[in-house]
């Protein structure tokens, strides 16, 4: 995969970490509206993530056409291509097929932990194979962080564990984090290179095409329950939960590199924690409280250093 700035190199600024912030925020509405399609429609996962692919094609379409006029002073390569298209096939397909999954089987709230596991995958797989290093701060907030889910999964994991497919979903979630972790790693390596629009709307369409392909193998048209609530559903998911912080995630790592948006993205389970329990009636438990606090404080201390790298913008 071709090389780029080493993730150090990135100065952290306020509005990449806000911009990374709000779409963590965005991306963790997903689960609660999945829950909610499931338990309102009967939709099978493969089926609902087809509608939000099919929903979300227009805007990366033209987003992708935009791209091109806008970031296209250099041509893709056909090793560029290649990377993106398998970037997208493995990392977000596969990613949001085991997630859609597993979200039949474990809660939200649980689903966010486990899922949240992988900016660990992705700092391990940057070191490991790209040399990068971690500075004091970072190492400081994958600490807290880490512990904070730590301590939340395993309060979760006795309300869980009574389900039958509890473990088959905790292991499809837990390759959903594996997988995406690679798109993580590879989105912060091509971004600099392709153009953060372009690559997000053509590595999403990779991803679109597959998940088609996988449908029309697997389903009938006829036996989709096209429903108002369904296509509101699926709507929703398409721009909120998909199209929204997909750009604003991959804008965040151009700003201030994947091994620091794998950190501030950690407010993630905190987010769905939340709106599983005003949404989905959830309980919130007090190991879930207290990891919380730790995950935010890593978040914050996060924001703290790119509040202090450049001036704040009057």
């Amino acid at each position: 995969m071709p090389n780029s700035k080493k993730d150090t190199a990135y100065q952290l600024t306020v509005s990449g970490f806000l911009i990374t912030l709000l779409g963590a925020v965005f991306f963790s509405t997903k689960a609660i509206f999945v829950k909610l399609a499931f338990k309102e429609t009967g939709v099978d996962a493969i089926t609902l993530l087809s509608l939000r692919m099919l929903f979300s094609l227009p805007f990366y379409l033209v987003a992708a056409w935009l791209g091109g006029q806008k970031e296209a002073i250099k041509p893709l390569t056909k090793k560029d291509w290649f990377y993106v298209c398998l970037l997208g096939i493995f990392g977000y397909h596969l990613s949001s097929l085991f997630d859609f999954i597993g979200l039949q089987y474990v809660s939200a709230g649980l689903e966010r932990l486990i899922l949240f596991l992988y900016p660990t995958f992705s700092v391990l797989i940057n070191t490991y194979f790209f040399k990068t290093k971690l500075n004091r701060t970072q190492i400081m907030a994958l600490v807290l962080t880490y512990l904070g889910i730590g301590i939340a999964y395993f309060g979760e994991l006795k309300i869980d564990n009574s389900n039958p497919e509890f473990y088959f979903g905790s292991m499809m979630i837990f390759l959903c984090a594996v997988t995406y972790s690679f798109y993580l790693v590879g989105t912060g390596r091509m971004v600099a290179k392709v153009g953060a629009t372009r690559y997000t709307a053509y590595a999403m369409l990779s991803a679109t095409a597959g998940i088609f392909l996988q449908f029309l193998l697997t389903r009938k048209l006829s036996s989709v329950p096209l429903t108002p609530t369904l296509f509101w559903y699926a709507l929703v998911l398409a721009l909120v939960a998909t199209v929204l912080p997909s750009f604003m995630m991959s804008n965040g790592m151009k700003k201030i590199g994947s091994n620091n948006v794998s950190i501030i993205t950690s407010i993630g389970p905190v987010s769905t924690i939340i709106q599983a329990h005003f949404f989905l009636g959830e309980s919130i438990l007090p190991t879930q409280v207290f990891g919380t606090i730790l995950v935010i404080i890593g978040v914050l201390l996060i924001g703290w250093q790119s509040k202090n790298a450049l001036p704040t913008p009057a």
